[in-house]
């Protein structure tokens, strides 16, 4: 697994992503997050910096990460509170801790940096030898917007500005796609592609039954919505049988 969230994407990368950092925002995944740890630990997968982690170890819930990225990792421990949590560097696919977990979590799409079928089945199954009986995995994810392409497109804009504008790539036969960014900055422009690859929720659901998982919810967003096929996304969690 490449490292995509170096220096300069780290340096931004709360600034960018603001909307996610809106106390509404966090406090939903949070509550969801706290309930299920119950009294045990929480391993956040792509802990990055610290978004979600540490509004949650603030809640008295011990949060252990795996991330790839030393410089999300460093934005973590700038912050407050980001020295008491614990972090593994390496791909959160395979990197195995010590100790088990009641709740393990994959938010803000991070399962689709795992760019493989494979990947993304072994991180099902490292999940499942980390909980506890009985413990959650859930992930956050996009429901693919493959109703955007029409026949012969693959690339769909999702932001324009006059210095800024991005876009996607969908290969339909793969399963691969890129989120791409070009910024102009002092007349000079900066390109950034990154690469994923998108999962539906049925695949996941084999994925963990695969991991010895079963589902246990399915929503439409944190606040619990129903989960329909006008859904843009999807909060699931499975279960590690007792």
């Amino acid at each position: 697994m490449d490292d995509y969230f170096g220096e300069r994407v780290a340096a931004r990368y709360d600034e960018s992503s603001a909307d996610r950092f809106e106390p509404s925002a966090v406090h939903a995944t949070v509550d969801v997050l706290a309930g299920l740890a119950g009294g045990g630990r929480a391993l956040e997968l792509g802990i990055g910096t610290g978004r979600i982690a540490l509004p949650l170890a603030a809640r008295g819930v011990p949060v252990h990460g795996i991330d790839l990225s030393r410089a999300m990792v460093a934005r973590l421990r700038d912050k407050a509170g980001g020295g008491a949590v614990g972090v593994t560097i390496g791909d959160f696919a395979t990197t195995r801790v010590d100790g088990t977990f009641s709740v393990a979590y994959l938010v803000f799409n991070t399962i689709m940096n795992l760019t493989t079928q494979e990947a993304q089945v072994a991180c099902f199954r490292n999940v499942a030898a980390h909980l506890e009986p009985g413990g959650s995995f859930v992930i956050e994810v996009m429901v693919p917007e493959l109703r955007r392409l029409p026949a012969g497109q693959h690339v769909v804009p999702t932001y324009t500005s006059p210095t800024r504008w991005a876009f996607d790539t969908y290969d339909i036969a793969t399963q691969s796609m890129s989120s791409n960014h070009v910024e102009v900055v002092d007349g000079r422009g900066e390109f950034r592609s990154i690469p994923f690859r998108y999962v539906w929720p049925a695949e996941l659901d084999l994925m963990a039954e695969l991991a010895g998982l079963r589902l246990r919810e399915r929503w439409g967003g944190w606040a619990r919505e129903p989960f329909t096929s006008e859904s843009g996304q999807h909060v699931s969690i499975w279960r590690k049988s007792p």
